[in-house]
């Protein structure tokens, strides 16, 4: 039996987590490793696992992958997450990197001051309402079918249920003017392999703490 993806990453979400969300999705089991020390850190470099001297870093199917986009783009493909052809391929990428654009913003708030983080985080929730969040209530509307591309779940279909509960997560009232994106949530999120990862006791990491920012800034070292 071929051995389970392993996961090189900080305990919390990061760049990781869009990782987990698409493996759960999958109904894939996964291990992790996480790294709480700059000696961690400093030996899957000097092992030569991080290619560019970067994590995330993913064990799977004898590779050691490094990037975020070339780990999430082979996953997508090799558990028929990226759609049928080049078309939908195209379309699964503009969404998710769209939506990877508005996720990243919200982890790179986590690490500014006190002072500076509410404001981010207002920023934040006004783009979603007026950059983000209307581009995907149209594409629902004008696609008519339950999934963003096709009329099958796709990568696309869960980075973006991911974007969405982790504005939420910053604004509850979020989805109260975009009623096919709120239908929407729901439908993804009642899939089992994803209701399964929403579940307590998975592993989706909850939002970044004092403790996640200063691990990640220790080892780091910023």
């Amino acid at each position: 039996m071929a051995a389970k993806p392993k996961l090189f990453y900080f305990q919390g979400r990061g760049r990781m987590e869009s990782i987990r969300w698409l493996l759960a999705a999958a109904g894939m089991e996964f291990e992790e490793e996480f790294i709480e020390t700059k000696e961690q850190y400093e030996k899957l470099k000097k092992d030569g696992c991080l290619l560019f001297g970067q994590v995330p870093l993913v064990e799977i199917d004898g590779m050691t992958l490094t990037q975020t986009r070339a780990i999430l783009s082979y996953l997508a493909a090799k558990y028929d997450l990226y759609g049928k052809d080049l078309k939908e391929r195209a379309r699964i990428d503009m969404y998710a990197d769209g939506t990877m654009d508005l996720m990243l913003m919200i982890a790179v708030a986590a690490f500014k001051p006190p002072e500076e983080k509410q404001e981010s985080y207002s920023l934040i929730v006004n783009k979603a309402k007026t950059r983000y969040f209307p581009v995907f209530e149209k594409i629902l509307k004008d696609h008519g079918e339950d999934f963003l591309v096709g009329n099958r779940l796709s990568w696309a279909d869960i980075q973006v249920l991911e974007a969405v509960l982790m504005v939420e997560e910053l604004d509850a009232s979020i989805l109260s003017d975009f009623p096919l994106l709120k239908a929407f949530k729901a439908r993804i999120s009642n899939i089992p392999t994803i209701k399964k990862f929403l579940q307590p006791g998975s592993q989706r990491k909850p939002p970044p703490d004092s403790r996640y920012v200063e691990v990640v800034r220790r080892v780091l070292q910023f």
